[in-house]
């Protein structure tokens, strides 16, 4: 089965980061925006496969993360992490993606997101209780 590792960034504000994924046609899901995160390589943890991700997608160090779920999806699982982060959109260096922005349960609740992010995120609002 293939295992995926993906992290919701949440800021003081309860709002979630997102990146807009690069509009190109061969690339799942174009131009909508996701969840960070991606694909395990052969003999990674999940946890190891996230921050390989994160210093690759925006070159932080990530720490200090939790789990929040595992999803068993039809065709992969998809291990959920979250971390508390406080920081200026335009302070990070995205390499992968066309932006990032933080939006809130609304906006979010509203938007066509790419992949599996929108049940991600219905159930972490339900669980942590978002207004």
């Amino acid at each position: 089965m293939i295992k995926t590792s993906t992290i919701i960034f949440l800021n003081d504000k309860k709002e979630v980061l997102l990146f807009l994924r690069d509009n190109k046609p061969n690339i799942p899901d174009p131009n909508k925006w996701d969840l960070f995160g991606g694909f395990g390589e052969k003999g990674e943890t999940p946890e190891e496969t996230i921050i390989r991700e994160i210093k690759e997608e925006i070159e932080m160090v990530l720490k200090n993360f939790k789990l929040f779920k595992v999803f068993n999806w039809r065709n992969k699982q998809q291990i959920v992490f979250y971390k508390t982060l406080n920081i200026n959109p335009e302070d990070i260096n995205l390499h992968e993606g066309q932006a990032i922005k933080y939006f809130n349960k609304n906006e979010l609740l509203k938007m066509d997101l790419a992949n599996t992010s929108t049940q991600v995120l219905e159930e972490f609002f339900k669980k942590f209780g978002f207004e």
